[in-house]
């Protein structure tokens, strides 16, 4: 049987849902934005779009180029509430639903013609029940796999419906930029462009074997992208398995050249990502520094572990022992910290009593920070 998937994808999810909210919004041009002085756009109306408002900019320079913006703080609650709503829609035609983001989802349809109809009748319904019960609009797009079905929801935006027949993949990928397919960002987009592959034709046809010696095992997920051929499955909510890595990220108040002042950051921002893993059972076996300096230069170094933590000194060690090895090249501007190589399950027995007074030591501090609130 064709495998028939879905790919639903909300326009300007933050920005749509605060324009409901609030009635004197809509039909104005607003960015969404967090609540810091040097946060940067999450997501702007269409009308903001316009006007050359884009995602990642900073307040003052969408400012700049329309002055009649509104800004909006966002407010996670409202948009969980939003995509749990849509997320019950999405079920009412289909158990197979695959959350992508808080503002996208794949639906396997496969099989569901006979009691529902045609694919696009039951996205055109899915698009209809999400504006009725919602009040926002979103795009739709229907393909023989993830991969396609994700491009075509693109290809028609705000408020569209695509569907891409396996026969029609070929004809459509043959001149379509590397870059519009879904995984390959702009530095692999480079890569790609050296090597003379700028087409998803082109790199369909390319020797599978050049492109394993030149990415790896990437090398053949690339070959077959080119080709429009996708096997992952879709993974329904609650079957997702565990997470591959914890935490945490802060954008600094001010730019900052000190080591003092960031490793107070990094000690922060260790105990939020020791926390967050006590709490649902992991342990992580790999420390990541992550730096992004005043030019949005932004890269990651890690370290691994002899044995895998959950405890929030270690990880702060760690990272400040990876900031003492590269140096500091300049203003920083944001830093994050992350632990992956992940293991679950019961914390081995202690043999020493300083690892049992570790332990009752991280277990006061959750329940001070239960208490009282973090920090």
């Amino acid at each position: 049987m064709e495998r028939i998937i879905a790919h639903i994808d909300m326009n300007a999810f933050f920005a749509s849902v605060e324009q409901q909210a609030n009635p004197a919004l809509r039909g104005k041009a607003i960015a969404v934005t967090g609540g810091g002085e040097r946060t940067v756009v999450t997501t702007s109306s269409y009308e903001a779009r316009a006007r050359g408002v884009k995602t990642g900019m900073n307040k003052y320079e969408a400012k700049r180029l329309c002055p009649e913006l509104i800004i909006v703080v966002g407010d996670n609650r409202k948009y969980t509430d939003t995509a749990v709503r849509m997320l019950r829609v999405f079920e009412s035609f289909t158990p197979a639903v695959e959350v992508y983001s808080v503002d996208e989802a794949f639906l396997d349809l496969t099989g569901t013609g006979k009691l529902l109809g045609p694919p696009e009748s039951i996205a055109r319904a899915i698009k209809n029940r999400i504006f009725e019960e919602i009040g926002i609009t979103c795009s739709a797009g229907i393909g023989p796999n993830k991969l396609v079905s994700k491009l075509a929801s693109n290809m028609q935006k705000p408020d569209g419906l695509v569907r891409i027949r396996p026969e029609e993949v070929a004809a459509i990928l043959e001149g379509l930029p590397v870059g519009k397919l879904w995984g390959i960002g702009s530095k692999l987009e480079q890569h790609l462009a050296v090597m003379g592959l700028r087409s998803c034709g082109e790199l369909g046809r390319y020797p599978v074997s050049r492109l394993r010696n030149r990415f790896g095992i990437v090398g053949e997920r690339l070959s077959m992208m080119g080709r429009g051929l996708d096997s992952s499955p879709i993974i329904p909510v609650g079957e997702g398995g565990d997470p591959k890595s914890i935490g945490h990220s802060t954008t600094l108040r001010k730019d900052l050249c000190d080591g003092g002042e960031l490793r107070r950051y990094i000690l922060k921002l260790s105990e939020m990502v020791g926390r967050r893993a006590r709490r649902h059972g992991f342990k992580g076996r790999v420390v990541s520094l992550t730096l992004r300096y005043s030019d949005f230069y932004t890269f990651s170094r890690q370290r691994r572990l002899s044995e895998a933590t959950d405890d929030a000194r270690l990880i702060s060690l760690t990272a400040k022992q990876i900031l003492r090895s590269i140096g500091l090249r300049g203003p920083v501007r944001l830093v994050g910290i992350s632990i992956s190589k992940l293991v679950k399950g019961p914390a081995q027995l202690n043999l020493f009593d300083h690892d049992e007074r570790r332990e009752a030591l991280l277990q006061a501090m959750d329940r001070v920070n239960d208490r009282y609130g973090e920090f």
